[in-house]
């Protein structure tokens, strides 16, 4: 059966929140089994906030979390990094309230985690095998999860030129999230540059941490991939649904965003009707377990 895992050193990152732009440390800690990923506010005598739905505070331009009156923001691509890998239990460490944007993607979260590599732990994880279809639509939004026998995803965005209709179906197996997800980055358009930062956000947003777009292209080329804007989107969703704690089935996604995602998430976690708890017997894995097999993932009834 497929374990529990954590890392198997700290790792360490320092940098600027992408909306306070305020300096940040932080740091990523191995955890026991059954922990969950959890913040810890080191500024703060190290008040905890568990990375749960119920703690979702903001959700506009980032995923926040906030519990008894303590804010941990911009939770999204540590959280879209550790789901990606296949971690279950770590503590995370900040000593501000958002965590670093570093290069605006996931992929220094992943690189750190293949570096000291991943421990399997002796818990059995637990999936969440989805009974029935949840669907939401706000107007010409759409976000919904149906059953199926894998996590995968099918996300769709409609941007102003110049990124326009973009789509892309990602199956979470294998190698899958580190090639394909893990370097997009976020992005942004010039001309809102200015609104963001009287309503203060983006302070920390830098062409070193973003895409930038003007009415004419990227400011700051070459993109990583041509549909890069697309597979943000997907990182982001990965990073909101990990506040469930469980991989799930096959999500549908029209052109949603952090505050849909999280509505996907309280959803589920207060309907127990919507989904039932399973092991699965085998689960490809990234190159970080040097174990992957010729197999499919078989969902048993716990």
């Amino acid at each position: 059966m497929v374990q529990e895992q954590t890392i198997r050193e700290p790792i360490s990152f320092s940098g600027v929140g992408l909306h306070s732009g305020a300096a940040v440390k932080m740091r990523v800690l191995p955890a026991p089994v059954g922990t969950g990923i959890c913040f810890r506010r080191v500024d703060l005598e190290g008040f905890s906030i568990e990375a749960v739905g119920r703690n979702v505070a903001k959700v506009s331009y980032a995923t926040s979390l906030m519990k008894r009156g303590v804010l941990i923001s911009t939770t999204e691509h540590a959280l879209s990094a550790l789901m990606g890998t296949g971690i279950d239990n770590a503590i995370i460490e900040l000593d501000q309230l958002e965590l670093p944007i570093l290069d605006g993607s996931a992929k220094p979260f992943l690189d750190a985690i293949h570096r000291v590599g991943i421990k399997r732990q002796r818990r059995q994880r637990v999936y969440w095998r989805i009974t029935r279809p949840v669907e939401i639509v706000e107007g010409d939004k759409f976000l919904a999860v149906y059953p199926a026998d894998h996590y995968s995803i099918s996300y769709t965005i409609d941007f102003p030129r110049p990124i326009g209709l973009q789509t892309f179906d990602l199956d979470l197996t294998g190698d899958a999230y580190e090639s394909q997800i893990a370097p997009a980055r976020t992005f942004g358009f010039l001309r809102d540059e200015g609104a963001l930062r009287n309503m203060g956000l983006i302070r920390g947003a830098s062409e070193a941490n973003a895409i930038v777009l003007t009415d004419a292209g990227v400011k700051n080329g070459p993109l990583r991939f041509p549909d890069e804007f697309v597979r943000h989107k997907i990182l982001d969703l990965i990073g909101d649904l990990a506040l469930l704690g469980h991989r799930i089935g096959k999500v549908v996604a029209n052109r949603a965003g952090h505050a849909m995602h999280t509505a996907l998430v309280s959803r589920l976690l207060r309907d127990h009707s919507l989904w039932d708890e399973a092991h699965v017997s085998y689960e490809e894995t990234s190159r970080s377990l040097k174990e992957a097999e010729e197999a499919a993932p078989a969902f048993a009834r716990s």
